[in-house]
């Protein structure tokens, strides 16, 4: 069941992007264009194991996106367990942990990028989720594994008994480039997946994503027969293969690039009447399956994305920004 070592190269993906690679931005992209793989935006595992509900939406996702990939966060090591056996009670066809996020809220607490600086529990980490994987195709219910009743309810009864792959996403380091030191820690553990962000905590997102760094780091993981992808300033597909080529990775994950194009991953951006087209579409989805559990505005920096590269993009867009509710935006796409 390990859809790794069945997708055909080369494979390019769509990151996980908190606030971004939600349910409906998902439905867009692949109804629009078809990425390798596909992660949902990260969810902490602690919240999760106490039954936060209202983290679950996160999780929506439709069949077209497969392979799908859940992807969490956090320091609890049983939270792990309890997460990654959920995760695949939820029919997901992999496992992520998110040891690369650098916002100061995630990494200050130790997990995300701060689990660069504690390579112990990072470990501890990746073997509780691969024992709740194989605990759940192993037959232990979700009672027994400990799942809180909420999530035990929003799951289910009704789930394939499989064994499904776990991967983790990083950086390079910390406050510096460590990337050859660190991957050698995580390679021991023989995740399915390693995709590594050329970039340290230290600088965010910006400056330069360090591709040789990638490079380097990808020969131990090539090395160790474990899949590898590559992420970070990825412009266009002819970049992706590009450094796919040069920088011998398996694959990569496209993030920001996609932002405002959904059609990123099967071609050039359209005329600009589908893209109008598109952001109705977007709205519409986002209100059937998102308005009721999340707030109207986590969506409008989607349509600010949509809103380049056509005349009136900059006045259409100051305008979206001032709409309430999606019959709001319906209205502003009419009149222009």
């Amino acid at each position: 069941m390990n859809f790794w070592k069945k997708l055909e190269k080369p494979v390019v993906g769509l990151a996980p992007m908190d606030g971004v690679t939600d349910a409906a931005f998902r439905h867009m992209v692949c109804k629009h264009s078809k990425p390798s793989v596909v992660y949902t935006e990260f969810v902490n595992v602690e919240g999760l194991a106490r039954g936060a509900m209202k983290m679950l939406p996160a999780f929506i996702y439709e069949e077209k996106e497969r392979p799908i990939v859940g992807q969490i966060f956090g320091v609890e090591v049983e939270s792990f367990y309890k997460a990654a056996v959920m995760l695949c009670a939820m029919g997901f066809d992999g496992v992520d942990i998110n040891m690369g996020c650098p916002v100061n809220k995630v990494a200050k607490k130790g997990s995300g990028a701060g689990l660069i600086q504690t390579p112990d529990l990072a470990i501890e980490i990746i073997r509780a989720a691969k024992r709740g994987v194989a605990d759940f195709a192993n037959g232990v219910s979700l009672e027994e594994a400990g799942l809180h009743k909420n999530i035990i309810e929003a799951c289910g009864g009704d789930f394939e008994r499989r064994e499904v792959p776990v991967s983790v996403k990083t950086r390079i380091g910390y406050n510096k480039d460590i990337a050859e030191e660190w991957i050698k820690i995580l390679v021991e553990e023989d995740p399915d997946c390693i995709c590594l962000h050329g970039r340290t905590l230290k600088q965010m997102y910006g400056g330069e994503a360090s591709w040789d760094a990638i490079g380097r780091a990808g020969k131990i993981v090539k090395d160790a027969g474990i899949f590898f992808l590559g992420n970070g300033d990825v412009g266009s597909m002819e970049d992706a293969l590009g450094k796919i080529e040069e920088y011998g990775v398996d694959g990569v994950l496209v993030g920001r690039a996609a932002l405002g194009n959904p059609w990123f991953f099967g071609g050039p951006l359209p005329e600009t009447k589908n893209r109008l087209d598109a952001v109705t579409e977007h709205c519409e989805y986002f209100e059937e399956v998102l308005g009721e559990v999340v707030p109207f505005h986590t969506i409008k920096k989607h349509l600010a994305w949509y809103c380049r590269e056509f005349d009136g993009a900059r006045e259409m867009r100051m305008k979206l920004m001032k709409a309430e509710k999606v019959q709001d935006v319906k209205n502003i796409l009419q009149s222009f």
